[in-house]
């Protein structure tokens, strides 16, 4: 089980770092595979260079040995000049892919120096609307197998920003040699997963991102798991995981039980509030202050969607 890990923030939006540190020494001593950093949890896309910079850095730091950093690329917003005014995409397709791919590469360029293991690649939503998507996304994902680390793709349900891969486009994907596996998070769409599942070779990696039914993706055929619901309590994901690998039923069916109402309370609407209900978890276990629990880019999570939360988590302890 890999987590996909957020970056504490206060409430001015500023970064905390010296949170950030005692979060990735607190979670170096859990049960995991590695973290996922600058992913959809992170909000890679969002994070200035400088502090994505220090964010790997921290976890690079704090990670023992053999565990692995999994970092996300995509084509985050480019600045010039001091001022750090955003560089406009280009219209035409032809300049806008490259300007995706020339993006991802900067940013995987800085996740190799920082010491990635492995990338995982965000969906290109700049090439959405394109007629001729599918070309392009698959020449995203060649491209980067420059880089010379492991990739790993990842379908992404749209409302988070993701793009829906054809059937067509999971093929050639998941044909390119450096191209480990895929990380699929539908959300709530059992239908999607299968069929995504179903096209994944045997030598490729199937992960779950599925915070809502990770039991059930793991039975589907996911022999990891990269979520977010992961960021927070790892040791009951960790667990759930170990016990199907295991084939440990009747623990497996106790801690998927477990997991689904951990996840069901933390992944609700408004869901990009999801980030700010696991930091609110990391208050409540004591690894994080309250001061540094915001998402400056998320939603506002009511009130009594945390109290519930936190009876829910006080009930799994």
């Amino acid at each position: 089980m890999v987590p996909a890990v957020p970056v504490p923030h206060r409430v001015d939006g500023s970064f905390d770092s010296a949170a950030q540190d005692a979060y990735a020494a607190w979670m170096a001593g859990q049960p995991i595979a590695g973290v996922a950093a600058w992913v959809h949890t992170g909000r890679g896309l969002h994070l200035d260079r400088e502090t994505a910079a220090r964010v790997l850095a921290s976890w690079r730091t704090a990670l023992p040995k053999g565990r692995t950093l999994i970092v996300g690329v995509g084509a985050r917003p480019r600045v010039r000049g001091g001022k750090r005014a955003r560089i406009t995409p280009p219209a035409d397709p032809q300049g806008l892919t490259a300007f995706v791919i020339d993006a991802s590469l900067e940013m995987a360029a800085d996740a190799k120096a920082a010491g990635a293991d492995a990338l995982l690649v965000f969906p290109p939503t700049l090439l959405k609307d394109l007629d001729d998507r599918e070309r392009r996304i698959v020449q995203l994902h060649k491209e980067l197998g420059e880089v010379g680390l492991p990739i790993l793709a990842f379908y992404l349900y749209d409302a988070a920003g993701g793009v829906p891969y054809s059937p067509r486009v999971l093929d050639r994907i998941l044909a390119l040699p450096h191209v480990a596996g895929i990380k699929v998070a539908t959300l709530d769409s059992v239908m999607t997963f299968q069929d995504v599942a179903e096209r994944v070779p045997p030598e490729k990696l199937l992960i779950s991102g599925e915070d809502r039914f990770l039991g059930y993706s793991l039975m589907m055929g996911a022999r990891a798991a990269l979520i977010g619901l992961g960021a927070a309590r790892p040791s009951l994901s960790a667990a759930l995981v170990r016990a199907h690998a295991e084939g440990r039923l009747a623990d497996f069916q106790k801690l998927s039980l477990a997991c689904d109402r951990f996840g069901a309370a933390a992944f609700q609407d408004p869901m990009e509030g999801y980030i700010r209900r696991m930091l609110a978890v990391l208050v409540i276990d004591g690894v994080i202050p309250v001061e540094a629990s915001f998402d400056p880019w998320g939603p506002d999570v009511p009130a009594h969607q945390l109290q519930e939360l936190e009876a829910t988590v006080k009930s799994l302890s």
